[in-house]
């Protein structure tokens, strides 16, 4: 009997947990089915989504749609830019320190030279992008020499510090605003398929086109032969590119304030218009067309008109050429309007393939012409009749010998008598070579060092033919005299400039 008890216990044990082992091993079965129909679903879910988004790129996608889906990319992107970078504004810096030497013959056959002019010249540019419509940018300027709190002169004060080369002369110490605006930009105007973009402040007007080889930067929007002064403004720009079926064309329609004839802050009427002044409020209208344009090809057109343009009313130096201080009046009066365009064409890659050197290789031809129209009897460039004036201007950039990304340039310039443009600005220590009454020779190389660091060194060489290429529009500053027939013992012909040279060299870090 204990025998079979025991035979029975032990059999007990062996089938029990057998038991629980199938038990289970069935669980686990249906678990795993349970896993496989939500696999399954998720399967054809993704299947089925997979099925419509065939569908749909199967499908021709409107230019609405398409927009729509970018215009939603771009506003994520902004999202992630304004999280990843704290929302704030974008910093640059532009920091050249240069040495020139300068020397001047003047019409007398004296010279006056500067063996080591050092300046330093400091550009914080500022930018911020809302969105993919708006953005904000600037540009803070120090420029000044070694050693040199202030060099306004008290007897020119009026130039030295004049707004449209506020940024640009070697002033002081002082920072200045160069640029600060705002753009805004869009894909259709009123519901056309027409890319537009509108923009209004203190435009970067400065360093454009064709200057801005030499210069080492990208252009700004204006035709540098005829316009190359700081300005306040606004602009609205159509790509034409749609609608012309021509790569790149393109018009624009700006206007700027070139000085506002308003009294002070603290007198009886703030603001208003200064009245008894013999000046009233510089305006200038600029149209802007690019009828072509891509990576090898660049042509664009410019006319600009100015009013109410101004000149000193009493150089102090009467027909003679003899200079009386007390008939000296720097003071400024309303002379009348100036009429300015300019044309230019730009090959980027002579040949098609030749060599990699010329495929490089910059070649440009720029004309323009300068129109005075004389008013209330007064005399603009020494004529009371309206003068044309126009100038030429080739020139050539080729990639360096040295490295891979220097560039070596050369440029020639030739201007008429009554040639004006307004190029105050051009940053050059001798005067503007664009607004040269003569002939202007010009050879540069520039050359990275490293990352960020740059060093140029630039040779410019000035023949003038007749005088007041840098000066205002009347007929004292402004007046073209033939430089061969200044008397040289006279006052004058040791005021006037025969003959100018500037080798510069600076190093340059921009980040």
């Amino acid at each position: 009997m204990k025998k079979i008890l025991t035979l029975s216990l032990l059999a007990s044990s062996l089938l029990v947990p057998h038991a629980f082992a199938e038990t289970s091993l069935v669980e686990r079965f249906d678990q795993l089915e349970k896993e496989m129909n939500t696999l399954r679903a998720e399967l054809q879910s993704l299947k089925a989504e997979n099925t419509k988004l065939a569908t749909q790129l199967a499908q021709p996608v409107s230019l609405e749609k398409r927009n729509e889906a970018i215009e939603e990319l771009q506003d994520q992107i902004s999202t992630i830019n304004k999280k990843t970078n704290s929302n704030n504004l974008k910093w640059g810096v532009d920091f050249r320190t240069s040495i020139d030497n300068l020397n001047y013959k003047m019409a007398n056959g004296t010279t006056q030279k500067n063996d080591a002019l050092f300046s330093n010249r400091l550009w914080l540019n500022m930018s911020y992008q809302a969105n993919q419509h708006v953005k904000f940018g600037g540009q803070l300027s120090y420029n000044k020499l070694f050693g040199e709190r202030s060099m306004i002169n008290p007897q020119n004060g009026a130039m030295d510090s004049f707004d449209w080369v506020s940024s640009e002369n070697k002033q002081d110490d002082s920072i200045r605003v160069r640029s600060a605006y705002m753009d805004y930009t869009d894909e259709t105007f009123f519901g056309m398929n027409l890319p537009w973009s509108f923009g209004i402040g203190r435009r970067p007007s400065t360093n454009g086109k064709l200057i801005n080889y030499r210069e080492d930067d990208l252009s700004t929007s204006p035709l540098a032969h005829i316009s190359n002064a700081e300005f306040d403004g606004g602009n609205i720009k159509f790509h034409l590119d749609t609608v012309t079926g021509l790569e790149g064309s393109s018009v624009k329609f700006a206007a700027g304030r070139g000085m506002s004839n308003a009294e002070p802050r603290f007198s009886s009427a703030p603001y208003s218009d200064a009245d008894g002044t013999d000046t009233g409020n510089i305006t200038m209208y600029a149209l802007n067309f690019v009828p072509y344009k891509n990576s090898k090809i660049a042509t664009e057109l410019q006319y600009t008109h100015a009013n109410n343009l101004i000149d000193i009313k009493n150089s102090g130096f009467d027909q003679t050429g003899a200079f009386t201080l007390a008939n000296y009046d720097p003071s400024m009066e309303t002379v009348g309007s100036l009429h300015l365009a300019s044309a230019f064409i730009a090959f980027t890659g002579i040949g098609d393939g030749i060599s990699h050197y010329l495929d490089n290789t910059t070649v440009f031809v720029s004309g323009a012409m300068s129109k005075t129209d004389p008013q209330g009897g007064k005399m603009m460039l020494g004529s009371y009749d309206s003068q044309t004036g126009y100038s030429y201007w080739i020139g050539t950039q080729m990639p360096s010998l040295i490295s891979e990304k220097g560039k070596w340039g050369i440029e020639f310039n030739h201007g008429s008598r009554y040639w004006r443009p307004f190029t105050y600005g051009e940053d050059t220590a001798i005067g503007s070579k664009i607004a040269v009454r003569g002939d202007a020779y010009e050879l540069y190389f520039t050359e990275p060092i490293v990352d960020a660091l740059s060093f140029q060194l630039r040779y410019t060489y000035i023949d003038y033919d007749y005088s007041g290429s840098n000066g205002f529009f009347g007929g004292q500053s402004g007046a073209p005299m033939k430089i061969s027939d200044i008397p040289s013992s006279t006052d004058l012909s040791g005021i006037v400039v025969d003959k100018a040279q500037d080798i510069r060299a600076y190093l340059r870090y921009k980040f």
